[in-house]
């Protein structure tokens, strides 16, 4: 069932999709926003412009040409300067959805807590092979 929500933007209601996160009319605008900052980016000169150059120049927000990068509406493989926010740390990347360093970081405190784990069952297993040594007696 279709749900009517207010456009995050302007107010108006309008019937949610899994298609658009604004109405119709929002919508429309954005899509000119993009064409617009399309148009600027195909031009020679401009291939290399920034975000806050594009933003200065167009109007566009800097949430809409991060969503565009990430969508892959806009390729940072054509346009080397644009990409999009590391969910972990804020850097700006081009692809996935973390940065080098973060990725790294994840993987020594992965590596970190298993060497750990692997520390604390062997100590744990010590434990219990010292405590189940018993001694016997011959019986006569």
């Amino acid at each position: 069932m279709n749900e009517v929500i207010d456009c995050p933007r302007c107010g108006d209601l309008y019937i949610k999709n899994a298609f658009r996160e604004v109405c119709p009319k929002c919508s429309r605008a954005e899509e000119e926003l993009y064409q617009e900052v399309y148009a600027f980016l195909r031009k020679r000169e401009n291939r290399a412009a920034t975000i806050e150059r594009i933003v200065e120049v167009s109007g566009a927000t800097e949430e809409m040409i991060y969503r565009w990068v990430k969508k892959g509406r806009l390729q940072a493989a054509q346009f080397p300067n644009l990409g999009y926010p590391c969910d972990r740390c804020g850097a700006i990347i081009q692809k996935g959805k973390l940065c080098a360093k973060c990725i790294t970081e994840i993987d020594q405190e992965l590596k970190l807590h298993d060497r750990e784990q692997e520390f604390s069952r062997t100590k744990q297993e010590l434990q219990q092979q010292m405590y189940q040594q018993t001694y016997h007696t011959k019986k006569d």
